[in-house]
């Protein structure tokens, strides 16, 4: 189960490398630790000029849900950019991506395992 947690504010959760995604940083609001990543709450901050072409298509086995705060996201496979207050809802093994940013992005994701 994910974490308990009364309101506090994200500025006091330090930013750190998201692990596995270089040029993606985190903010970790909340997490299940035992569920090694398919859990969690965080801010993710794009840096400027990322591209993840490099992965290809994405897939999990988690459900994830994904706005869009600030910035943009290209999506590369659908020929689209996405921008502030877009939001994606992907169930397990939805494809998507890959993506690339000019300017940099911030989303606020949620992931959670199917019932």
């Amino acid at each position: 189960m994910k974490e308990e947690h009364e309101f506090r504010s994200a500025a006091d959760v330090p930013w750190r490398p998201a692990e596995g995604s270089p040029g993606v940083s985190e903010r970790l609001l909340s997490q299940d630790p035992a569920a090694g990543g398919a859990e969690l709450t965080r801010l993710a901050r794009w840096e400027p000029g990322l591209d993840t072409s490099a992965a290809g298509v994405i897939r999990h086995d988690y459900y994830e849900e994904v706005y869009l705060l600030e910035g943009e996201l290209e999506d590369l496979t659908l020929d689209l950019t996405f921008t502030a207050g877009h939001f994606a809802s992907r169930p397990p093994g939805m494809p998507h991506g890959p993506y690339r940013t000019r300017t940099g992005a911030l989303m606020l994701e949620i992931r959670y395992r199917p019932s």
